[in-house]
């Protein structure tokens, strides 16, 4: 899984961190919004990162990637959020080579996330390979290998029902809303924000309320125009705000804003108030539980809970485990094949040179030399040969970098195979 392309060998890296050993808070330093991973994909250019995919989503940030030392992707991370080195290295993680395949494979099928079987991380992989690959940052390795978790992600929706049943952050945070206030139908609900989170909690919530209680604020009223017409709610000015909140019963807040959107100078409540925080960095300020009546409950929370569904899906882990480890072993061995093919095609190459030189000298040697049958022989010599040393390169045990490295000294062929 070297690269061999470069002077220096670059090994293929995931690094990152993710709510397994971060909080939201800790999550919401390292986030990178849209201008941040331009920033960042820009820089990698400039640094001379040859192949490199960057996701943030509310419950990871993570880059996978070509470098000489993990190092020189974790400080991409760190320059272009709030994060520091000392935070990584206390809440991140690094893996390399096959742990790296094996981590980005379980990431993208949904048995890494937060809520098990939630497929949405594989469409904001995607969305991260292309927004790569518009920067000339993915090499034939990581396309292929992006291409395998897709299929892999696909196989296991199909073929295993471990995404069954509605459960999703929005999912969870409607279930919340239904079991912790009387007679929702009757209560004003206020969605601030209509990102991806957003957009679904509010589908969820129009299935279990009614639609005039239901109104929408968005920073880009048009976004929020577009949503509301398709679900049939209001739709209120960014400038009506504080007004609305005053109003509803439950505050909704999906926003993709950097810092705390909403606080407790903006809240002059008359009645309680229910808010969710569906958002990485946080969007409401914690002051806001100064606030008599105010019970803020935030995402990391509603991930927490567990219900018939959850139970139900972890039946099928071992299934979606058994379709991903088919799928990575034919991508390792493509990797694999695609490492040492270079050098075995020399090898064949310097056999057949050697062969040529013998039978030249053989021709002027024999008066009756019958060369013809001696290259049927000496072809499927070379052959068995070269299969030999493929079948060595092939074998699971075999130290690859090493035996490449020997053969190449063996018989002089480094040269050919850079």
């Amino acid at each position: 899984m070297e690269n061999h392309h470069t002077s220096k060998p670059h090994s293929f890296y995931a690094v990152g961190l993710s709510y397994k050993k971060a909080d939201a808070e800790i999550r919401g330093n390292f986030s990178l919004d849209a201008h941040a991973k331009n920033r960042l994909l820009e820089q990698a250019k400039l640094e001379g990162i040859e192949s490199l995919i960057v996701t943030s989503t509310c419950n990871r940030t993570e880059i996978y990637g070509f470098a000489e030392h993990p190092f020189q992707l974790i400080k991409l991370i760190c320059e272009n959020s709030r994060g520091t080195v000392e935070s990584f290295q206390k809440y991140g993680f690094v893996y390399k080579h096959k742990e790296a395949v094996s981590h980005l494979f379980r990431v993208g099928t949904g048995l890494d996330s937060q809520i098990l079987g939630d497929f949405e991380i594989i469409s904001q992989i995607k969305s991260s390979f292309f927004h790569a690959k518009s920067f000339g940052l993915v090499n034939a390795f990581q396309e292929r290998l992006i291409n395998a978790v897709i299929q892999a992600s696909k196989k296991i929706k199909t073929d295993t029902e471990i995404s069954s049943g509605a459960t999703s952050v929005s999912f969870a945070s409607v279930q919340y809303i239904l079991n912790n206030v009387d007679d929702i139908s009757n209560k004003n609900i206020l969605l601030f924000g209509t990102g991806k989170i957003g957009r679904n909690t509010c589908e969820n919530l129009v299935k279990h309320s009614k639609h005039d209680q239901i109104t929408l604020i968005n920073r880009t009223k048009d976004k929020a125009e577009k949503l509301a017409q398709k679900l049939d709610v209001v739709v209120k000015d960014y400038a009506d705000l504080q007004l609305e909140i005053q109003k509803a019963d439950v505050l909704v807040v999906a926003t993709g804003a950097q810092n705390p959107t909403v606080d407790k100078t903006i809240l002059n409540l008359k009645k309680p108030l229910l808010i969710l925080d569906l958002s990485i960095p946080k969007n409401v300020n914690e002051n806001v539980e100064d606030v008599n009546g105010v019970n803020l409950i935030h995402m990391d929370y509603l991930s927490q809970i567990t219900d018939e569904t959850l139970e139900k899906r972890k039946k099928h882990i071992p299934a979606a485990e058994a379709i991903i480890e088919e799928i990575k072993e034919e991508f390792l061995t493509w990797s694999k094949g695609r490492k040492f093919a270079p050098t075995i095609h020399a090898l064949k190459e310097k056999l057949h040179s050697i062969k040529d030189g013998e039978l030249h000298f053989q021709r002027k040697k024999l008066a009756d030399f019958n060369e013809e049958q001696a290259e049927i022989i000496s072809n499927r010599i070379i052959q068995k040969i070269t299969n030999h040393f493929a079948n060595h390169l092939k074998d699971e045990e075999t130290m690859v970098d090493e035996s490449i490295e020997w053969i190449e000294k063996v018989f002089n062929i480094g040269a050919n195979t850079k």
